[in-house]
């Protein structure tokens, strides 16, 4: 392998290497060492910028042309709303009809048409406004994955939801129209991950619609916060996750429950295996809320 040599002009720097190699920054040779790591065909950046999505948009952004507009979640990361994207997630991209432009591995481009209104900019990059960048997810994701991200774009302010459900509304005969419109009234920003989300539609779906986020309270004041409430029937659906399991965690949580099971409520715990299985899920859920049903009218 070539020796590892960086000039300073490129130190940090996200390139395209044939632009380097004809300015005779580096030659064909050097542009194989380890001092850079390949983003894209073509582009690269120097390897001891740590790997991340946005060092990956960085280098999109030099394989595209300039008419290129990025959208969906990485709109949503251009947006400040990070959580919805890893290091290995596909940088999207809008390029007009007209582009020869194709896809490569790690990008996912469609051609469409983006009018002026719905492009934001901010220092080299274009991409979509929080709406348009909200009514995309809601066209072309599932339904479990879209209302997550939905929510999150609704809690960081980067769309309204009154704007966002006006502007479903008028999404009409184009691809993902109903979807889109499925998934919309669905959002609920208060939730406070995107696995409570997926929880919380599920259960819309089925026809089990919870309140997000209800505070307990006893004679003595506040007892919890719960994730998902039946609060008719003192029932509370939580999502535990990973961080759940850990010592510290655990001693509060069981604490927590004690109070709750104090209060006269039952809790049903649900964690991301229970999410792979949703009908038992469903199934057990409707079990406990007719037994809470009868010991409220008192059979």
């Amino acid at each position: 392998m070539p020796s590892a040599r960086r000039p300073e002009v490129l130190r940090g720097a996200v390139f395209r290497g044939r632009d380097v190699v004809a300015d005779g920054v580096l030659t064909r040779e050097e542009l194989r060492s380890s001092a850079w790591r390949r983003l894209f065909h073509g582009v690269y950046a120097d390897a001891r910028l740590p790997v991340s999505f946005g060092l990956r948009v960085r280098g999109a952004r030099l394989l595209m042309p300039g008419t290129a507009v990025f959208c969906g979640r990485t709109a949503a990361y251009l947006h400040g709303v990070t959580g919805l994207v890893d290091a290995d997630s596909p940088v999207e991209l809008i390029v007009p009809t007209s582009s020869r432009a194709g896809a490569a591995a790690g990008l996912h481009v469609r051609r469409t048409v983006v009018e002026r209104p719905d492009i934001t900019q901010q220092g080299p990059f274009r991409f979509t406004t929080g709406v348009r960048t909200a009514v995309d997810i809601a066209r072309f994701e599932p339904l479990l994955d879209a209302v997550p991200a939905l929510d999150a774009l609704v809690a960081a302010r980067v769309v309204g939801p009154a704007l966002l459900a006006e502007a479903a509304a008028a999404v009409r005969g184009v691809r993902g129209a109903d979807h889109c419109r499925r998934a919309v009234p669905l959002v609920d920003p208060r939730a406070e991950s995107p696995q409570e989300s997926r929880l919380r539609v599920l259960l819309a779906l089925a026809g089990l619609p919870a309140v997000p986020q209800h505070v307990v309270r006893d004679a003595d004041g506040f007892v919890a916060r719960v994730d998902l409430a039946y609060p008719e029937l003192r029932v509370a659906v939580e999502y535990d996750g990973a961080w759940h399991g850990a010592a510290d965690q655990l001693r509060r949580d069981r604490r927590r429950l004690n109070r709750l099971v104090a209060a006269g409520w039952t809790v049903l715990h649900v964690t991301a295996a229970d999410l792979h299985r949703p009908e038992a899920l469903i199934a057990q859920l409707r079990l406990l809320l007719r037994t809470a049903e009868m010991r409220r009218i008192g059979r």
